[in-house]
């Protein structure tokens, strides 16, 4: 009989090897397996010693999640109704094993004689961090409830993973399930070629072939790297309404409504938060969060948005004057589906900078250089390409390895780049294959090596050429790559604490915005930006737009996140569904309140709002803006210096030796402090914004 894929890898998951019908059998085996093992770890009496505690726990768990891990990456990048199947078999049966694991009296008490033990003290920080995590996870998990209580806990975790993956599937299926086909060339006015070959692409991908980008037909859909350049350069005002109107209107109606999900979603969470003893969900969230507590979080919300506010009225009257100068008839009555068609003609204008235009400066090979030599002059490592070295899941894949200068393996990551639309989720981020760890160190290794996924939606090649990314996708791949570094480059010997594990959520993003500013950097800037066919590198005064650009519209920008962070907010602060609160009334409100334009009725943008309902962002979307701050900050340590090459290369490797190093070991605050010398300011942020001089 064939052994199952999904169990015999140790380094490289045999991604072309691994089927949907090895995943049950896997799946509930490794569970079986856990069950055994954490049944034999409760019995054993000596768990109350580090030794006899915390390596077998991170064997057992490792087990497991890494597989489990595995699969919903899949679902995540090759989604399929039979993968979502048998996901969906087994996603109960691990959420129930995790309630299982997380309410452990015994481990909970091992845990606690660990923490009273006499020699707490001389515990390295990060395993007291580890075993305070562990406690509070416990409690968390309920391991204080019994009989009726625990009961309902269970089925009310059981059923929100139910709920969000649904979410997540609804989403999908109406980004997918949109197409605006257009079939003449007046309708295309103004489209640049980028757009048109995408398009045409799309439509062939639907069946219309032969479609082309000179003579159509086009399928304009609502992935990102398709909606927002039409929003931006289509000339047929009613065609950009019409697609506006179908992205803030995905997922709220018919088979894929999510808005009973979203109901039944805040009412079990709140349900939950109460049976923990909480008077709500943002409680809860903020127990594992670096802000102290609901008014910390409230004020930086209220500050920002103090600034933000006029300066984004001041640039809409801006905008509604330069449309009024250029004789547009919408001027007078400048709506939604208007304002990134004008803003993008005004930039132009101000800046002599179509977005469109730069694109040819940025082929994706070029980028990737000019990302990995900025990571080896700031952090004195090298990124080599390992392409066919292990198996992938998708032919568009690439392989990387990390290394010291000396050629000492580091790490290594997977960059899955480009959109595809039929089997893909929308958006970007970073996931964890597998963590550096002392434990599950293999063979002679001192420990084992961490591994990330690099998931991406940028525009792919077109007609013989390498994808050109736009200035947007450039940072976006940048900010990705800032995640994995940190997962990458720790030094944290303890696994369940090494890396992005146990970070504070609202910290979490200070490398990945971190490294976003490099972009705007001269140096790196000039090293990214060079043409895929000539190889000259991007006019001088381009750069400069580039980086002057970068405060265009910043109070519109900074109100669209408060915007975001203060309904996620509200919607887990107070708001009670038992009272008969609805979601949508919120959402308008935040909406009319942090916006300069009154929201359509029938906007339903918390319908695919993924962040908060599918993701890790519930009570937490705030982390964007309290994170940023940190960011700013770090990289203002850098301008500081005049960017010296010598200071650089010397702050570049301090950065590396606390925030990078320490991860989850250590507290963000006590991190903080060790790199900048003190406390963070958001001076920083609001001054790179120009927001304050």
């Amino acid at each position: 009989m064939t052994a199952n894929p999904l169990l015999t890898w140790t380094d490289a998951p045999p991604f072309d090897r691994i089927r949907t019908e090895h995943v049950v059998p896997a799946v509930r085996q490794l569970l079986a397996k856990a069950e055994a093992q954490l049944a034999a770890l409760e019995a054993d009496p000596g768990i109350g010693c580090w030794d006899c505690l915390v390596p077998a726990l991170e064997r057992l768990e490792d087990q497991l999640w890494r597989v489990w891990g595995v699969v919903e990456h899949l679902l995540a990048v090759r989604n399929s109704p039979e993968l979502r199947e048998a996901h969906g078999a087994v996603e109960p049966e691990v959420v129930r094993f995790g309630n299982r694991h997380g309410q452990s009296q015994e481990l909970y008490r091992a845990f606690r004689a660990l923490r009273e033990d006499p020699g707490w003290d001389a515990l390295p920080r990060g395993r007291q961090r580890l075993v305070e995590a562990r406690l509070l996870g416990a409690e968390l998990s309920g391991v204080a409830l019994a009989g009726a209580e625990k009961e309902r806990f269970n089925r009310i975790s059981e059923r929100l993973a139910e709920l969000s993956t649904e979410f997540a599937h609804h989403v999908l299926d109406a980004t997918q399930g949109f197409r605006l086909e257009l079939t003449e060339r007046s309708q295309v006015e103004g489209l640049p070629q980028s757009l048109l070959e995408l398009a045409a692409a799309s439509a062939r991908t639907a069946g219309r072939s032969p479609a082309s980008a000179a003579a159509g037909p086009w399928h304009i859909t609502l992935d990102l790297p398709c909606y927002l350049p039409f929003q931006q350069y289509s000339r047929r005002r009613p065609l950009r309404e019409a697609l506006y109107r179908a992205y803030v209107g995905r997922a709220s109606g018919g088979a894929d409504d999510n808005l009973p999900l979203i109901d039944e979603i805040l009412r079990l969470r709140r349900e939950r938060a109460g049976l923990l003893g909480y008077p709500h969900p943002a409680a809860v969230s903020l127990a594992t969060k670096m802000a102290p507590d609901t008014v910390a979080v409230e004020r930086l919300l209220g500050e920002l948005e103090a600034v933000a506010l006029p300066a984004a009225r001041r640039e809409h009257a801006e905008l509604v004057a330069f449309a009024h100068a250029q004789g547009a008839p919408e001027a007078a009555s400048l709506t939604h589906w208007d304002v990134p068609f004008w803003a993008e003609r005004l930039r132009e204008q101000r800046y002599a900078l179509d977005e469109e235009q730069l694109r040819p400066f940025f082929p994706l090979p070029r980028v990737l250089d000019g990302l990995f030599g900025q990571a080896t002059e700031l952090f004195g490592i090298t990124v080599s390409a390992a392409d066919g070295e292990v198996p992938v899941w998708h032919p568009d894949v690439r392989f990387f390895r990390v290394a010291d200068p000396g050629g000492e393996p580091l790490a290594a990551f997977y960059l899955d780049p480009y959109a595809r639309p039929s089997e893909k989720r929308p958006g970007a981020w970073m996931g964890s294959l597998v963590g550096r760890s002392t434990t599950l160190a293999a063979g002679g290794d001192t420990h084992r090596r961490p591994a990330a996924y690099l998931v991406c939606n940028a525009s792919p090649p077109a007609e013989g050429r390498p994808a050109l990314l736009t200035f947007s996708e450039v940072r976006t791949l940048f900010h990705e790559f800032g995640h994995a570094l940190q997962h990458m480059l720790t030094t944290e010997p303890e696994g369940l604490v090494a890396g992005i594990r146990n970070v504070e959520w609202d910290a979490v993003e200070l490398v990945s915005q971190f490294l976003e500013n490099w972009c705007y950097h001269e140096q790196t800037l000039a090293a990214l930006a060079h043409h895929f066919q000539t190889g000259r590198g991007l006019p001088t005064e381009q750069r400069e737009a580039l980086q002057q650009a970068r405060v265009f519209r910043e109070g519109t920008a900074t109100l669209r996140q408060l915007g975001l962070a203060w309904f996620d907010w509200e919607l887990h602060r107070g708001f009670d569904p038992a009272a008969g609160d609805d979601p949508v009334a919120v959402q308008q409100r935040v909406l009319a309140r942090t916006g300069v334009l009154p929201p359509l009725e029938e906007n339903r943008f918390l319908c695919s709002f993924s962040h908060i309902f599918a993701g890790g962002y519930a009570a937490g979307y705030y982390s964007y803006k309290w994170a940023e701050v940190l960011s700013a900050d770090a990289f203002a340590a850098f301008e500081e210096t005049g960017f010296d090459q010598a200071q650089v290369r010397e702050l570049g490797r301090r950065f590396r030796d606390t925030v990078l190093a320490r991860g989850g070991g250590e507290d963000p605050g006590a991190v903080f402090r060790a790199f900048r010398g003190r406390d963070p300011s958001p001076e920083a942020l609001l001054r790179q914004g120009g927001l304050i001089d």
